[in-house]
């Protein structure tokens, strides 16, 4: 059977975290891991989403090119995956060549086919920029709840979807002027003329499917579908294929899962040019060294390297017949390949109905044989968020617990969200760190290998006569293995990890209640038994854990001398000979103390402090851009419930103060500290303005400091007042300070 598993493809606009990783990476290389284990043939297929206006926002905002920003973040969360122990077989991108022409060779299929409509339709535009807008370069009120900078698609605070129409005084976020309605020309792929079949699909895996995505399909389809835009106004992109259409390219969630197809071809792309390498490299052994050089230059190419001019081909001798056999419906139905789409529960209408609309347009692709979609994982309970630093970032773990993959592994799964949203907590993660894989599979293991190499030189003892405590241990070796295979077919991750723990907690009670520490000294030929049961167990361990543990498993196998195991194969009845010699033992975990944890709780706490800070300038700003235009004659502002009294205000200690040193806060992006000449004394305050302003330009600097603000702590620096910046519709920053050189310590009222 083939298998075609494939991993939500991450936006390359941030880092990841552990929502992303715990939400589709994990179980789907956890899944992947075992049907290898198993003989199956499976390609696990990834790749960084590399289109879309959030990467065009970003890039705006840190005054780089889209290419750039997503040269960065493809490049850290492919190392990331990596050292975490993803086993993609390949981890391509959508700016890639052999995308970008498969995408628009798709698109033009259907094109021909007249599967699209073409909709004359009115956008926004911004005439001062000369630019459609796309929903998120557009900002209003929401008109539901009244927040004040809801997006053109959805409103963060109360989460309605939005249309930009929808919004009270839209204004565009390249210009700050208020947009226009202008016509536009877009092709729509008329989901409802498939919504029969999608429904009937849908239908049939009703008691395979998880309950969530099958009810939010239903859910869509008894709702209807209406025909959704496949081109946008947009310059970054996979251009339209199509004559006299400049400045329009594919939409996004068009694009991107045909990066699976794409990411395929690429891979066996590769994969065929690297056996013409080696042929070639045969061939020419005996030939010119000089020729055997260019041919070996020319093979060495990417898809990412070839000339604009030079197509790329896929077809009998290149790959293309073998990538069709994991994507394409073949002579015999049984022959048809499985496609596993591993995804968050935000793709579910994306993977479910649209790609298969579009898959099912095209012809004779094979529909997803499962979605298996998890719900999404908190933070410290509250919802993980990137824009709030409210995340446990991959990359930064990977440093600050290195050599933990599988901790952080072991951890995720346990915790997985699988049918409901689930927390992740420090504490927790250190708990079951602590007390499961140290005192649970790390025990068990340690005694039994260090015990082997008390009693019996590191050798494996023979058997004898076995006990039915013996034959217990037996038994629960077989059903581990059962168990484990039951659940992780049926993609209940959680359940296959804990049936794994069961069998070393049978381990340690077997070396609990045979006890041959004492047993030794009167019959040590019984001794040997417990031990040879042990071992077995610990080899079994070693290979039942691959798919959770893959690190683990690795040093289990050092450890125990042995070559990897096959599930299939190996795992039928006893792995271990009488005389075996074991390798070096270590500790497979450590420890976790108090104070690694007490850090990344400080972080979050310190990332809290700097939102409020935020999100009350924010709400500050607001107010008095909603009423700036009712300034009365005298000067007096109202704002309504928000109204402060002049006591209130009087109370403020607003003071000139001068930066006389500022540094970087470690591991914070947004935090400088500070250090203020206030006249009276000299004071610490940390400021959330470091990707505005870095420390060495701002030596000197003139600020407002609001003096008899209540100390807090952030990032473990306890800060001591704060100061008052002006933000213009752009989000650029600037200092408030006196423009005459009034002394510090001057107050301002």
């Amino acid at each position: 059977m083939r298998y075609l598993v494939t991993a939500a493809l991450p936006y390359a606009n941030g880092p990841l975290h552990i929502g992303h990783i715990a939400g589709c990476y994990l179980p789907a290389d956890i899944y992947v891991r075992y049907l290898r284990l198993i003989n199956e043939d499976v390609k696990f297929i990834c790749g960084s989403d590399e289109h879309g206006v959030p990467i065009t926002i970003k890039a705006r905002n840190e005054g780089v090119t889209p290419q750039q920003v997503v040269d960065k973040y493809h490049s850290i969360m492919k190392n990331s995956f990596a050292e975490f122990g993803i086993s993609f077989d390949i981890y391509s991108r959508t700016t890639n060549k052999v995308h970008h022409e498969t995408a628009q060779a798709f698109f033009k299929k259907l094109y021909d086919d007249k599967v699209f409509t073409e909709e004359i339709t009115e956008q926004y535009y911004d005439e001062e920029v000369k630019q459609f807008l796309a929903d998120r370069y557009i900002e209003g009120t929401c008109p539901r709840c009244g927040f004040a900078r809801a997006y053109g698609d959805q409103c963060e605070n109360c989460g309605s979807s939005l249309n930009p129409t929808d919004l009270i005084n839209p204004v565009s976020k390249l210009s700050g002027k208020a947009p226009v309605l202008r016509k536009t020309k877009n092709w729509f792929l008329p989901l409802n003329k498939f919504e029969k079949d999608l429904k009937k699909w849908i239908g049939s895996h009703q008691e395979d499917w998880k309950v969530n995505v099958y009810g939010q399909c239903m859910s869509w389809l008894n709702t209807g579908l209406q025909p959704r835009a496949m081109t946008r106004d947009l310059d970054w992109g996979v251009k339209v294929p199509l004559p006299d259409t400049e400045g329009k390219v594919l939409d996004v969630w068009f694009d991107a899962p045909i990066g699976y197809i794409s990411a395929t071809k690429e891979l066996f792309e590769k994969e065929a040019g690297g056996r013409k390498q080696e042929a070639g490299e045969n061939k020419l052994a005996i030939g010119s060294g000089q020729l055997a050089k260019e041919k070996k230059e020319e093979e060495n190419k990417t898809s990412e390297q070839l000339s604009e001019t030079t197509p790329l081909s896929f077809g009998e001798g290149q790959g293309g017949e073998v990538w069709e056999q994991y994507w394409k419906q073949q002579p015999n139905p049984k022959d048809n390949p499985k496609l596993i789409h591993f995804i968050g529960k935000d793709n579910i209408v994306f993977h479910c109905l649209i790609f298969p609309a579009m898959l099912n347009a095209h012809g004779d692709y094979v529909l997803p044989t499962n979605v298996p979609a998890n719900e999404f994982l908190n933070l410290e309970g509250d919802k993980i968020s990137t824009s709030r630093n409210w995340a446990v970032w991959l990359h930064e773990y990977l440093i600050d617990f290195k050599d933990k993959q599988d901790v952080l592994r072991y951890v995720l799964c346990a915790t997985a969200p699988e049918t409901k949203d689930n927390d992740f907590t420090w504490r927790d993660f250190q708990a079951r760190n602590n007390n499961e894989l140290v005192a649970v599979f790390g025990n068990f293991v340690n005694r039994t290998l260090v015990l082997t190499q008390k009693y019996f030189e590191g050798k494996v003892p023979p058997h004898h006569k076995l006990t039915d405590a013996d034959q217990e241990c037996i038994s629960a070796i077989q059903a581990a293995k059962r168990n484990i295979s039951d659940s992780i077919e049926k993609f209940r991750f959680r359940e296959a990890l804990n049936e794994l723990m069961t069998l070393a907690r049978v381990g340690n009670k077997y070396l609990a209640d045979t006890e041959p520490w004492k047993v030794y000294k009167t019959d040590p030929q019984r001794v040997e038994t417990i031990l040879y049961i042990a071992l077995e167990i610990t080899a079994y361990l070693a290979a039942l854990c691959e798919p959770f543990l893959p690190h683990t498993s690795a040093s289990l196998y050092t450890m125990l001398n042995l070559e990897k195991l096959n599930w299939a194969k190996d795992l039928k009845g006893q792995i271990l000979k009488p005389g075996h010699v074991m390798g070096e033992v270590k500790l497979l975990f450590e420890k976790i103390e108090d104070e690694m944890i007490e850090k990344q709780v400080d972080k979050l706490h310190a990332s809290k402090e700097v939102n409020a800070i935020q999100e009350a300038g924010s709400r500050k700003q607001e107010a008095v851009g909603n009423k700036v235009d009712k300034i009365t004659k005298d000067d007096s502002l109202s704002l309504g419930e928000g109204k402060v009294s002049y006591d209130d205000f009087s109370k403020m200690d607003l003071r000139v103060a001068t930066i006389i040193a500022a540094e970087k806060v470690e591991k914070a992006d947004k935090l400088l500290k500070l250090t203020l000449d206030t006249g009276i004394d000299q004071r610490t305050v940390v400021s959330g303005i470091a990707l505005h302003y870095k420390p060495e330009e701002i030596i000197g600097q003139r600020v407002t400091l609001l003096a008899n603000l209540a100390p807090r702590k952030i990032r473990g620096i306890e800060s001591k007042g704060m100061i008052l910046m002006a933000e213009n519709e752009k989000g650029e920053l600037c200092f408030i300070a006196p423009t005459k050189d009034f002394a510090n310590g001057s107050g301002i009222s």
